[in-house]
């Protein structure tokens, strides 16, 4: 790890400040994530990220498949209150 030095207006040290109190962790921590988040993770990394998400409940047997989840909102009052 490198050591680095910044200069941080009062106004934006003490949001800093806060923020970290309430997260339980330093200002440094709280620095490092946002860089980290802001130049670290590239659009390569993000697209892989939301593929491992992607059709996470496809196996999901407690609830049904979109066409009967669909069929029953159709069936329901739900379309009747919309109208009025």
């Amino acid at each position: 790890m490198k050591r680095t030095q910044l200069y941080i207006d009062d106004e934006l040290w003490n949001v800093l400040r806060v923020q970290a109190r309430q997260a339980g962790t330093s200002v440094s921590e709280l620095v490092r994530v946002a860089v980290r988040d802001r130049y670290a993770n590239s659009p390569e990394s993000r697209r892989k990220a939301m593929q491992h998400w992607a059709g996470i409940w496809r196996d999901r047997k407690d609830l049904p498949d979109s066409e009967t989840y669909v069929r029953r909102l159709r069936k329901g009052k739900r379309l009747g209150r919309l109208a009025s």
